[in-house]
Parts: C-alpha cells; sequence; structure tokens
C-alpha cells in the first residue's frame, strides 16, 4: 500500500496516510479543520506486506545472496543436526 503525503494550503500542516491506490485523496486537514489538504507530488513509499517476500529480494551487491554465504553455511550444518536429533 502506497504512503502519500499531503500538506494542508490553509495551515501548513503535513502528514502521510496510508491508502489504497483506489481510495480517493484526503480533503480535510486534522489540525484546522479546512478543506484544502492537497496531495504532494513525492516519491511515493510503500510497505510490503503479506506472504512471499523474502529478505533477499531488494539487496543488491554482496549482500544479495545471504543463504549462499559461506559464514551462513558453516551455521546449516549444526542446525541440520539439531533437526535430526
Amino acid at each position: 500500500m502506497p504512503i502519500y503525503e499531503y500538506q494542508c494550503q490553509s495551515c501548513s500542516h503535513e502528514l502521510e496516510a496510508l491508502q489504497k491506490m483506489s481510495d480517493s485523496a484526503l480533503s480535510d486537514c486534522p489540525q484546522c479543520k479546512n478543506t484544502t489538504l492537497q496531495k504532494k507530488i513525492s516519491a511515493a513509499g510503500f510497505r510490503l506486506k503479506g506472504g512471499g517476500w523474502y529478505e533477499t529480494d531488494f539487496k543488491s551487491g554482496d549482500k544479495k545472496n545471504l543463504a549462499g554465504d559461506k559464514s551462513a553455511g558453516a551455521a546449516k550444518p549444526a542446525a541440520s543436526a539439531a533437526e535430526g536429533s
């Protein structure tokens, strides 16, 4: 779900709102109660929610393959031994 930024044209109050893309834009300022809230144009932030997201999906460089790390591989046999007993 995207996180949108808003700014009131009357009192300059700024806020962020977690909204569905299909939701209509907010118009009422929570601070001054005027209907002069405007959506700011900015890079939309979003939150990954639900199953199917993995820690390596958005890694870059050397951190991308954490499962293939030699240091992570050294810990795997101990975990396998614990599962077998």
